[in-house]
């Protein structure tokens, strides 16, 4: 069983940056791959990133997070995060850490392990 807790959501001006955390414990935090997604009121959970697991650390992104968003694990502390810069109104929405993907990374239905969320909110 694997435990995810998201923090460092807020409020943030839109072109401003926010970090967020993803705890973990349980399983083997260096050989699984941790993805974040957002879900905005009315919306469907969307993909942002992913890192994959093991020596490769490959980096993952939605073409609408690119080069502004930067994902990271620090496989010591078993933590993941998410680096979020030039943060648009359109960024607004809770953000979760997912875990256990099998199959399709891009698609939160095959994850088995989630966070509680944690709340972005961009002013412009």
């Amino acid at each position: 069983q694997v435990h995810l807790a998201e923090s460092g959501g807020g409020l943030v001006q839109a072109g401003g940056s926010l970090s967020l955390s993803c705890a973990t414990s349980g399983g083997t935090f260096s050989s699984y791959l941790v993805a974040w997604f957002r879900q905005a009121p009315g919306k469907e959970r969307e993909f942002v990133a992913a890192i994959s697991g093991g020596a490769g650390m490959n980096q993952y992104y939605a073409d609408s997070v690119k080069g502004r968003f930067t994902i990271s694990r620090d496989n010591a502390e078993n933590t993941g995060y998410l680096q979020m810069n030039s943060l648009k109104a359109e960024d607004t929405a809770v953000y979760f850490c997912a875990a256990g993907a099998r199959g399709n990374m891009r698609m939160w239905s095959r994850y088995e392990y989630w966070g509680q969320g944690t709340q972005v909110t961009v002013s412009s």
